[in-house]
C-alpha cells in the first residue's frame, strides 16, 4: 500500500514580519520544501497589512496547495493592543486558508518548541539548528520567523504521527502492528 503525500504549510503569524514554511510529509518521512517570511513593515497602515498578509497566503496555497495548515496562536502578553493586532494578523492568515477549504491545526509556542527540540522554553535559535539537522536544511535563513513557521509544519506533522492523532496511528496496537522492528510483543 502505498502512503499518501500531504503537503502542510506552517505559519508564524506577525504583524512586522510573518513566517512560513512548507513541508511534504510521506509516512514517517517529512522534507522542507521552502520556508521564508512576508515583510510587512513597509505598510504603514495596519489594514494594508493585513490585505498583504492574506494576500501572500492565498499565493502561497495557491503555489504549494497545501493540505493543511499549522499556525502559531498568538501568546499571552501584558500589551492588549499588540495582541489584538496579532490576533487579526492570525485570522486572516487563516481565512486564506480556510477560503480553500484547508483544515487548520493551531499549537501553542512551547508546543512547537517541545515538539522540536524537546524543550518548550528553547531558544529560536535551537529550534532553527535542530530543523537545520532534522530536515537536512543547506543554510538557514537569518530571519527566524522563517525558522517558526517551518517548525509549526514540522510539529504539526509529528502530532500526526502520535497513536491516536488523525492521519497517525489509531491505537498502541496499531503502532505495534505497522512497527514490527520497533517493539516487543
Amino acid at each position: 500500500m502505498k502512503e499518501e503525500e500531504r503537503i502542510i504549510l506552517g505559519i508564524d503569524p506577525g504583524t512586522t514580519i510573518m513566517g512560513y514554511g512548507v513541508i511534504r510529509a510521506c509516512g514517517k518521512q517529512a522534507e522542507a520544501v521552502t520556508l521564508g517570511i512576508i515583510e510587512l513593515s513597509k505598510f504603514s497602515d495596519h489594514y494594508l497589512k493585513l490585505q498583504q498578509i492574506y494576500k501572500r497566503v492565498h499565493g502561497l496555497v495557491e503555489a504549494y496547495h497545501p493540505d493543511e495548515m499549522a499556525i502559531e496562536a498568538p501568546f499571552y502578553g501584558k500589551n492588549v493592543q499588540s495582541m489584538l493586532k496579532l490576533g487579526r494578523a492570525q485570522g486572516v492568515a487563516m481565512a486564506a486558508a480556510l477560503s480553500h477549504d484547508i483544515p487548520i491545526f493551531e499549537y501553542a509556542p512551547r508546543k512547537i518548541k517541545m515538539a522540536i527540540t524537546g524543550s518548550g522554553s528553547a531558544s529560536k535559535g535551537q529550534v532553527a539548528y535542530l530543523l537545520q539537522q532534522i530536515l537536512k536544511l543547506q543554510t538557514l535563513p537569518t530571519n527566524h520567523d522563517a525558522t517558526d513557521g517551518l517548525a509549526a509544519a514540522l510539529c504539526h506533522f509529528y502530532q500526526q504521527q502520535r497513536p491516536g492523532a488523525s492521519g497517525g496511528y489509531k491505537s498502541w496496537n496499531d503502532f505495534i502492528n505497522k512497527n514490527p522492528g520497533r517493539t516487543r510483543k
